[in-house]
């Protein structure tokens, strides 16, 4: 049983269809996608994320809603706004109004801020330009109730075309509210002392990074290069399409911002994930410790309407802390499972090690929720494989001599719903010079999250067996160059 966030009525679910995530977010019923408003207040996560309520497919978006204290199990809620005169609701986020500088509160009752994109589909389809604009709402009860500016929209559209998913902060060394949104090929900022007038500023990106699609969610934040006092920014831009490995994905710029101007020395392309479902993925605000937590929408607008799941479609990431690292003057993030999910694990472990004999063959209860980690060695090639009695196979596996990464899902389960999806093999190049790194392989009933090196490597990837995968098979003549296995089942959240 669960709440239909339209409705608020109870409907039946047990979470336990075909290819129902049992320790990943997804919504009761009906479609999702991206994650929106990520913020922490009072002891509570918020998740919000687009929603159509009506069908499995995309069509006119709300913000769904649910709530957590540990990221890690949801409760959900009545969904938090709908479309109005102003258009459908697009991608935001959301804020603490810790001031009350909107003045929608008091200092002792400081306001939820939502900011958010409207998209009027009248005027998508009368061939307009302006038909994006940004809108605020606001809550006095941690998220429960919102209640829409009157003077909407807060930035109106001089004529461009793609125009939206503000991602607003508070900037401590100017004193003002920084806003970032995406204008097609590039990146606006805009400051605001209120959150209801808003000033532009800067522009980044026409001559930066990926340009093989449309420039989508972004984020801005700052990070403490690990093991140094060093500061640095961090942008996150998603990009469909244009993915190193076909359709949506999400590239970061590592840079420097002074309250006016994003900049950023570095000219290759950075990317987050190298797996094909981890797309339109921000960060939550006003967390606890100020750590930097990432949710990213696991799927992929190659195939996203396309997927065979049948009363509800798609599911969030694991949530991830951020990292910034420095190795031989090159910058890169790591992103890697919040320590919160170890509660997840269950205390008694099998470790390859113990069986002695058949590492290359050992039949597993169950593999499609578990969480398998070793150390291995990145400078001798190795293989991975899950399989089931039907030989469905998914592979992962490292080439030495090439320095290449690469996932296999073509004979994984269900390819054929969309050309694209099984198609080809998901590669990532890779430069580290250690000796082990830690490969850690998180498997939900539709979903691998592959880490490598802690996350420096990642892949995310959406699979859909026929049966659950039973067999865990390692390349024999490889065996010696791993140590410290563990397979550990995953318990469900519902």
């Amino acid at each position: 049983m669960d709440i239909d966030p339209q409705k608020s009525e109870l409907v039946v679910t047990n979470f336990k269809e075909q290819y129902r995530p049992q320790f990943h977010f997804s919504p009761p019923a009906k479609w999702m996608n991206d994650p929106n408003g990520l913020v922490y207040y009072k002891g509570v996560y918020h998740l919000f994320y687009q929603y159509h309520p009506e069908d499995i497919v995309w069509g006119p978006m709300h913000w769904g809603h649910a709530t957590s204290k540990d990221l890690i199990s949801w409760e959900h809620k009545p969904i938090a706004l709908f479309p109005d005169e102003h258009g459908l609701i697009f991608s935001g986020s959301a804020v603490v109004d810790k001031h009350n500088t909107s003045g929608f509160g008091t200092k002792e009752n400081p306001p939820l801020v939502a900011i958010f994109t409207y998209h009027l589909m009248e005027g998508e389809k009368a061939g307009r330009k302006d038909f994006q604009t940004q809108g605020i709402a606001y809550s006095l009860d941690n998220g429960d109730t919102w209640t829409k500016y009157e003077g909407n929209p807060v930035i109106g559209n001089e004529g461009i075309k793609d125009f939206r998913d503000p991602k607003v902060f508070w900037h401590d060394e100017t004193e003002q509210w920084i806003m970032i949104l995406v204008a097609g090929d590039h990146a606006k900022i805009y400051r605001s002392n209120d959150l209801k007038s808003w000033n532009h500023l800067s522009d980044f990106g026409k001559d930066k990074g990926a340009h093989g699609g449309v420039w989508e969610c972004p984020d801005l934040f700052k990070l403490q290069v690990e093991g140094t006092d060093e500061e640095k920014w961090v942008l996150l831009i998603s990009i469909n399409p244009g993915a190193p490995n076909g359709g949506s994905g999400t590239q970061y710029f590592i840079g420097n911002f002074d309250g006016t101007t994003f900049t950023t020395d570095h000219t290759e392309e950075k990317w987050i994930d190298y797996g094909t479902d981890n797309y339109a993925g921000v960060t939550y605000n006003n967390t606890p410790n100020d750590e930097r937590v990432f949710i990213g929408w696991m799927s992929n607008w190659n195939y996203a309407r396309d997927t065979p799941t049948k009363t509800w479609r798609s599911a969030m990431t694991l949530p991830r802390e951020l990292s910034l690292h420095k190795e031989q003057d090159v910058y890169f993030l790591k992103n890697y499972p919040i320590t919160s999910f170890n509660n997840q694990l269950n205390a008694t472990t099998i470790s390859l090690e113990d069986l002695n004999a058949g590492i290359s063959n050992q039949n597993i209860t169950d593999l499609n929720e578990t969480d398998i980690s070793f150390k291995v060695s990145l400078k001798e090639n190795f293989e991975f494989k899950m399989k089931n009695t039907k030989n469905e196979t998914l592979k992962f596996y490292i080439d030495a001599s090439k320095k290449e990464l690469v996932l296999d899902r073509r004979k994984s389960g269900l390819v054929d719903f969309e050309k694209s999806f099984g198609e080809t093999t998901h590669k990532q190049p890779f430069s580290t010079q250690k000796d082990w790194v830690e490969l850690r392989i998180i498997t939900d009933h539709s979903s691998i999250e592959i880490f490598i090196d802690q996350g420096r490597y990642v892949f995310t990837d959406q699979i859909f067996p026929t049966e659950n995968y039973t067999t865990l098979q390692i390349t024999p003549e490889h065996t010696e160059r791993i140590k410290d296995v563990k397979i550990q089942s995953v318990k469900s959240i519902w």
